[in-house]
């Protein structure tokens, strides 16, 4: 692999162990990825950071680090959940970025992780890992790849015009005890969909469950927004036909983590009228943009989200390795 490496840039890396790396080490590449996701994203990432230095200091976060010249120069952490691998985060430091050091770090994760005989399946959706159409990546004889889109939109310049809902249904803000109805609608919602192939928690009930779980406790996707998040109703037999549920990824940022409608009600435009009111709130409540992000290939999500504004900032890959 280093053959190919132009040796200008090149500092034979040394793959270590992220359970060997103190928080004072990671640190200064931690600031710079905390300054990378505001700059590029418009996410706050402090919170990720924090949970990444608290893990750090227990050493106790699977993955490893690049050194180089004495420095932390990259790191990748990962989880396991059950039979399944999470690529939780990739960073390498900006001025050395490129795709040998990414792979030395994926390579070592995926090794480590296929050695584990209880895990079925891994997946990571990595945002600050600069898009190459096509690549590959290690273990890809394994991989399935998605291309994804992470699409903004400048609230106050979003077209939210109530739009022509055909269907009865009325809508309430998000409570919790709705949660078991939703696990069910996004199990149903997804079934045969290219996401559940992307996130397999989408696949059950069970799963979508912890999805929901994951989403309200979490500050993966941000934090979660109760005010901006709604459930609708359909109005023949008040059962849950939709969601659209929201985070705050910054103090004037807000980014929908999931939206989705019964297939039964699919085209009544239910799915707008969530969309809108989600935006709505998060513009009332004094949040300047939004963010979302969807698969290329859901054209029709891909073509409301620009109906109502949002523009494709950046393109990054969804991965899953299975039948290792």
């Amino acid at each position: 692999m280093a053959a190919r490496l132009n040796p200008v840039h090149w500092r034979s890396p040394q793959v270590v162990d992220l359970r060997r790396v103190s928080v004072a080490e990671l640190e200064p590449l931690l600031q710079e990825e905390i300054a990378a996701w505001r700059e590029q994203l418009e996410w706050d990432f402090e919170k990720s950071a924090d949970l990444v230095r608290r893990f750090v200091d227990l050493r106790a976060l699977n993955g490893s680090a690049l050194v180089e010249d004495g420095q932390v120069t990259a790191y990748l952490y990962y989880v396991l959940e059950e039979s399944k691998g999470l690529i939780g985060d990739l960073y390498v430091r900006r001025d050395l970025q490129s795709p040998e050091r990414e792979d030395l770090l994926l390579d070592n994760a995926l090794e480590a992780i296929m050695a584990n005989r209880s895990i079925r399946r891994i997946e990571s959706q990595l945002l600050m890992l600069p898009f190459v159409p096509r690549r590959e990546v290690p273990q890809a004889q394994y991989a399935a790849t998605f291309e994804r889109n992470y699409m903004r939109v400048a609230l106050r310049q979003a077209s939210l015009a109530e739009g022509h809902v055909r269907r009865p249904m009325h809508i309430e803000r998000w409570s919790d005890h709705y949660q078991d109805a939703a696990a069910q609608l996004i199990a149903a919602a997804y079934r045969g969909h290219v996401d559940s192939r992307i996130n397999d928690q989408y696949r059950s009930v069970i799963g979508a469950r912890r999805f929901l779980y994951n989403i309200v406790q979490y500050p993966g996707c941000g934090t979660f927004f109760r005010p901006a998040s709604f459930a609708a109703f359909d109005s023949f037999d008040g059962a849950l036909c939709g969601v659209s549920l929201a985070s705050l990824v910054a103090p004037e940022c807000g980014h929908i983590t999931q939206i989705c409608v019964s297939p039964t009600v699919r085209g009544t435009g239910i799915g707008h009228a969530l969309l809108r009111r989600s935006l709505m709130m998060l513009r009332d409540m004094g949040c300047r943009s939004a963010t979302l992000t969807v698969t290329t290939a859901n054209e029709g999500a891909v073509s409301l989200y620009e109906r109502v504004g949002f523009e494709t900032k950046r393109k990054f890959t969804a991965y899953a390795w299975e039948g290792f």
